[in-house]
């Protein structure tokens, strides 16, 4: 079966998924009520995502089965991704001390990176041989995005946005370069993804809930990770893509903790929810980080694989610069925004 066929009926049985877990949610009483550090004013039933989880390590189960999928990356993204799934699907029924997720996140990162083969190899800025500490990097980062996943998945369909365009953007890229990485994952999680937004977006009938939005932070790293080993700028690449994310909330999270904040405080001061609450709703905003996606970053991604920059870690800083200044005017991280 095509790749175009397999993503239809992928992206069918996520939507249809998507509306058994919202009646699941509704019978459980699943519910996330508004409260102040809330962006959403009704009670809306979470865990929409699971649908997505299910569906997408189906798929990757199918390219294995089918040899489009080596057994070694399709376990590693399976394995590490249903862990991290559970995780959130358990802390969605009920709190899990944040210590303990947080030390089953970094048990998850290095088992990651040990079945990658590690990354001792990589070398930066073109002579910066990085050594033991690029695993130490890549653990970190894994952990990272997948935790920032879940801080920026704070408005209607902003999530899964930021994960079909990206996907989408490095499946280009992927064709463009000719390269050997398998693009049929990517092409499957956006159908997958795309399944669950028509559920969640424009008006959310149900929210994605951790067990999908670590579950995408930590897919996503993978994927990024697994171009590394292909080399550096595929990397930058994956990194240039995903920088409305990483911007927000890691500018958010710095400017929080230096002001006095524990890291894991819920609260609304990213830019996101600062500009969703300006406008009135969250559309516009959604639709922004889309555009931002698509006409700004991706073509410095395109530019920085086809152009054969000497340092593509310059594009991630020209890349990044722009979202920095936004996160800076609209006070991110500021309790008062």
């Amino acid at each position: 079966m095509s790749i175009f066929a397999l993503s239809i009926v992928f992206f069918i049985l996520t939507l249809l998924f998507t509306g058994y877990m919202r009646h699941y949610a509704l019978k459980k009483n699943i519910i996330d009520n508004p409260n102040e550090r809330s962006s959403h004013s009704v009670p809306t039933p979470r865990g929409g995502g699971v649908a997505v989880v299910c569906s997408y390590l189906l798929a990757l189960a199918v390219l294995i089965y089918s040899q489009q999928l080596t057994l070694h990356i399709g376990l590693t993204l399976m394995a590490a991704g249903f862990v991290i799934a559970l995780l959130g699907f358990l802390d969605d029924h009920g709190h899990i001390n944040s210590m303990l997720r947080l030390a089953v996140h970094f048990l998850v990162a290095i088992g990651v990176v040990i079945s990658l083969g590690g990354f001792s190899e990589v070398t930066a800025f073109n002579s910066l041989q990085l050594g033991f500490i690029a695993n130490i990097i890549a653990v970190l980062f894994l952990v990272w995005l997948l935790n920032l996943y879940n801080f920026m998945d704070g408005i209607n369909g902003i999530a899964s946005v930021e994960a079909i365009t990206t996907v989408v953007s490095m499946a280009i890229l992927y064709y463009v370069l000719n390269t050997t990485l398998n693009s049929d994952i990517l092409w499957l999680l956006a159908a997958c993804v795309f399944g669950f937004l028509l559920w969640n977006f424009p008006k959310a009938k149900i929210f994605m809930g951790d067990a999908c939005s670590g579950f995408l932070g930590l897919t996503l790293g993978i994927l990024a990770l697994i171009a590394l080993k292909e080399n550096l700028v595929l990397f930058c690449a994956w990194i240039i893509c995903l920088g409305v994310f990483v911007v927000d909330a890691t500018y958010t999270l710095i400017k929080r903790v230096l002001s006095g904040y524990k890291m894991y405080d819920a609260h609304r001061s990213h830019s996101y929810q600062i500009l969703s609450r300006k406008c009135g709703s969250h559309i516009p905003v959604t639709l922004a980080v889309a555009a931002i996606n698509l006409l700004w970053l991706f073509p410095i991604a395109y530019m920085t694989v086809t152009q054969a920059w000497a340092y593509p870690e310059l594009a991630v800083l020209i890349a990044y610069i722009p979202l920095l200044i936004v996160a800076i005017k609209f006070k991110a991280g500021h309790p008062d925004a």
